[in-house]
């Protein structure tokens, strides 16, 4: 029983735990957390990225609660050059100068919160039941002390919440943080009535179909192949080379994913991990690769041979596979991540909005990089309105 003058019940405090590496974390955090049924937190995906990418240091966060594991956040330690960053936000050249000089034009070391490799909310779990904004701000504390214990960090970036997080997530502004909206994930959501690609088409306008059936007809020379495990890596270098292309042609990324990755991934996933490569005479000149995350299909990186592009429409042919896969496996929405909005828009693409935290280390620096951060806005995109 509670003592009498008591009025609520004793909240027990919680505490963090970092974990270095995945193989490290006990079986019962993650059956605590009860967050595995999304593939995005599960410990078999995490380990791909981890083994994989060896230039990035990796901490995995679990708030505890009387020893039990209560939620889950996953964080990255990259560097990047301060222009990588600022190039591509729309900001006057005056602001990104001084942007630029605030970081003395170098490169930079950033702790992300959130999976630097996807476009979505999958960097913080919070186990259902518990108090959401007291678990939330727990885990804020943990990326504080976090931050503290690294060393030449300058930055700190939380990322992609949805809107219904905000009222959770905009408690990180006590933290100092200030948020950011970043381009919006572009997301068809697909009719349970559609069983082919012809019944997708059909639901459009007749200028989008017409639109999408030249995509198909420009890119018939192309031959489609799933790729296995070992198909992968095989071709490993030429899916490598081919992904370096949209990474080059990019408005922004913040790392560059070992392909490797993909080998592991197929291994742990196997049919819901799909990677599709594109030939021509024999030669790979495009790939996509796709997770399939409960009913959901997210379509992950691509990889373009431009110089082909144009005549062989390589990228819309890529959009109107991942609507054909979709379909195939009866998923309820398909997630084409960002960039290129407006044309994903021309497929019934429609964007959801995602906001972002970042803040410098540092109270003064902090202070004076606010207001910029403020003020970069996203970049406009004509929305088409694509079905009858």
């Amino acid at each position: 029983m509670y003592p009498k003058n008591l009025k609520t019940p004793f909240k027990l405090p919680l505490k963090s735990q970092v974990f270095k590496s995945v193989d490290t974390i006990p079986q019962t955090y993650w059956d605590s957390v009860n967050c595995c049924t999304n593939i995005y937190y599960s410990p078999e995906f995490l380990k791909a990225f981890e083994l994989a990418n060896t230039d990035i240091e990796f901490n995995y966060i679990f708030i505890l609660k009387d020893q039990e594991a209560v939620a889950f956040a996953n964080t990255q330690i990259v560097t990047i050059g301060v222009e990588t960053i600022t190039k591509n936000i729309k900001m006057s050249d005056n602001i990104r100068y001084r942007v630029n000089n605030l970081f003395c034009n170098n490169h930079i070391r950033v702790l992300f919160c959130g999976n630097i490799f996807l476009s979505g909310e999958y960097g913080t779990f919070l186990k259902h039941g518990e108090d959401k904004i007291a678990t939330f701000k727990a885990i804020a504390q943990a990326v504080k002390q976090l931050s503290k214990s690294t060393k030449k960090l300058k930055a700190i970036f939380i990322k992609d919440f949805e809107n219904e997080s905000l009222p959770i997530t905009n408690h990180l502004t006590s933290y100092d943080y200030t948020a950011m909206n970043v381009e919006p994930n572009m997301i068809i959501t697909l009719k349970p009535e559609w069983h082919s690609f012809d019944d997708y088409t059909n639901a459009l306008k007749s200028k989008y179909r017409v639109k999408a059936n030249r995509a198909d007809a420009k890119s018939q020379a192309l031959v489609t192949k799933l790729f296995s495990e070992e198909d992968i890596e095989t071709h490993k270098d030429a899916l490598q080379a081919l992904y370096q292309n949209t990474i080059d042609n990019a408005d922004f990324n913040a790392q560059i994913l070992n392909l490797d990755t993909y080998i592991l991934l197929k291994k742990a996933f196997q049919d819901t991990f799909i990677v599709k490569g594109y030939f021509l005479e024999d030669k790979l000149v495009g790939f996509l690769s796709a997770m399939q995350n409960e009913t959901h299909l997210d379509a992950h990186f691509i990889g373009i041979d431009y110089s082909k592009n144009k005549e062989f429409a390589i990228y819309p042919r890529i959009l109107n596979d991942y609507v054909r896969l979709g379909i195939a496996t009866k998923s309820t929405q398909i997630n084409l991540g960002r960039t290129a909005s407006e044309i994903k828009s021309t497929l019934g693409a429609e964007p959801k909005t995602l906001t972002c935290y970042c803040k410098h280390k540092r109270y003064l620096p902090n202070q004076i990089l606010k207001p910029f951060i403020k003020n970069v806005h996203i970049k406009s995109f004509k929305q088409h309105s694509v079905f009858k």
